[in-house]
């Protein structure tokens, strides 16, 4: 019979088979954390969907039973057909903005960074407003310009942080210069542009959720489930990456090989979501700082990220669909507003422990 060994030690969990050998470690309130996300994400989505925007409400169960094919044909179709879409490009969107968090926190060491911080987002809009003022890349479309914008945003962050290598605050310094050079370049470009192409520019950069369908879904879907298991192969090569590049190196860990694929999976992660949903502001700041702190590990965890992200996603938008009755406001406006002073809390904190520059 093959043996099993446990051995408990600070909130940790090992294992150990002797038929087949294998090994590992299971964290009980990681485990516990990704099941309450994945609770509050399938609430939210539920009521999404339920809710949405009009004045037809559909109940939670009502909701449950449209997802599997049966119940009213009107549910049916305002479930699947009207409402599901937008709440699936939300979630995935959030989901993809936390991933691009978590890993930008992680290789940089520094809980400020995000897309939103280094330049990502903003590249992929400054992309966006060329397209449309000037006519460059039409042929993309709006989402091929912003995923186009942020990959080589991410890019060139890279290639003008590279010296004999990068650090992690190399990296956050030389994205916030590129960031606000972004940032300058879309305020001329706006600046120019007509009245009807301002209005197109801005009702993109915002992050909005309205007329999202499954053709904004689908290449989303496909980036996750190609980058996931990439980034999660990594996990272990960027555990080493924390303590410092050094001891990295002495272990065995292509530091600067590793921190470029890293850094490549977070860009696109950004990418694909700006291209799905625009710059869904402050998500991939707040979403691996909640999880880490929910899950109380030494660096975000990437998967409890992803699930906090796409919450987040959801409850903005609800909360967008419903906090007026005339209109629906973008869900960037309702996440800004509610990540600023989570950026100032953060901004206070980091000051505080020395991580904040």
């Amino acid at each position: 019979m093959s043996g099993l060994h446990l051995t408990r030690s600070r909130g940790r969990l090992a294992f150990r088979v002797d038929r087949p050998a294998v090994s590992g470690v299971l964290r009980p309130r990681l485990v516990l954390t990704w099941l309450v996300l994945a609770f509050v994400v399938f609430a939210a989505l539920c009521l999404t969907v339920g809710v949405g925007a009009g004045d037809y409400a559909i109940s939670p169960a009502a909701v449950v039973r449209a997802l599997g094919g049966e119940g009213e044909r009107a549910d049916l179709f305002v479930v699947r057909e009207l409402r599901l879409p937008r709440a699936v490009v939300g979630l995935l969107a959030g989901a993809a903005f936390g991933l691009s968090g978590a890993i930008f926190q992680a290789i940089t060491r520094n809980p400020l960074a995000s897309p939103d911080m280094l330049g990502i987002t903003q590249g992929a809009g400054a992309a966006v407003a060329a397209g449309i003022v000037l006519g460059l890349g039409a042929g993309l479309g709006l989402q091929g310009l912003g995923f186009a914008g942020a990959v080589a945003t991410g890019l060139l962050i890279y290639l003008l942080a590279w010296k004999r290598g990068t650090t992690g605050y190399r990296i956050v310094l030389v994205g916030i210069g590129v960031s606000w050079m972004c940032v300058s370049l879309t305020s001329y470009l706006l600046s120019r542009a007509e009245l009807y192409q301002a209005h197109k520019v801005l009702g993109w950069l915002v992050g909005n959720l309205n007329d999202r369908g499954w053709a904004h879904a689908g290449p989303l879907a496909v980036a996750l489930a190609v980058l996931l298991p990439v980034v999660l192969l990594l996990v272990r090569l960027q555990r080493t990456l924390r303590l410092g590049d050094e001891v990295a190196g002495g272990l065995g860990t292509p530091v600067q090989r590793t921190r470029l694929a890293l850094l490549l999976c977070g860009a696109a992660f950004a990418a694909f979501a700006t291209a799905a949903a625009g710059p869904i502001l402050f998500v991939s700041l707040a979403a691996p700082q909640i999880a880490q702190r929910m899950a109380r590990t030494a660096a975000p965890p990437a998967t409890a990220a992803a699930l906090t992200g796409a919450a987040i996603v959801l409850v903005g938008d609800l909360i967008s669909q419903r906090l007026m009755a005339d209109s629906v406001l973008p869900v960037g406006v309702v996440t800004g507003v509610l990540g600023a002073p989570f950026l100032l809390w953060q901004l206070a904190r980091a000051n505080r422990m020395g991580t904040g520059g």
